[in-house]
């Protein structure tokens, strides 16, 4: 089986305060090989990018409201009249707050999700046939 892998370097901005933030180069990445999960590294050309992974379904439906708990919260909102998407990400390490542009993002999700539609995830595993070929033994 072939896998496919949609990529996308954008701009966010690390929310320091209301009044100040800082821009940060990262990474969208989504792998048909695994296929849940959505990949998000920041600093991509620094020398030590700091790496994320969640579930897909999360960030789609974060764009159109609020969703997740404990380590990982997304929600849409507007940022001097543009449409962003807010990303909370919490570790032991510290917490940060990212804004996303919703376009961006919105255009990179549908990407990933004509590669692998909703609800076909389980069929990119492989897990039919590894059992199927076990079975046969």
């Amino acid at each position: 089986m072939q896998h496919t892998v949609v990529e996308r370097e954008l701009e966010l901005n690390l929310i320091l305060s209301p009044e100040r933030s800082i821009p940060v180069p990262a990474r969208l990445v989504y792998r048909s090989a695994d296929p849940y999960a959505v990949h998000v590294v920041f600093h991509i050309n620094s020398e030590f990018p700091v790496h994320w992974t969640f579930a897909r379904d999360l960030l789609v439906e974060g764009v159109f409201r609020p969703c997740g708990h404990g380590d990982v919260r997304v929600w849409p909102t507007k940022s001097a009249g543009r449409s962003v998407v807010l990303m909370a990400l919490t570790s032991p390490d510290g917490d940060a707050l990212l804004e996303a542009p919703t376009p961006q993002v919105s255009a990179w999700l549908e990407r990933t999700l004509r590669v692998v539609p909703p609800g076909t995830e389980g069929g990119q595993l492989g897990i039919d046939d590894a059992l199927d070929q076990l079975l046969a033994r």
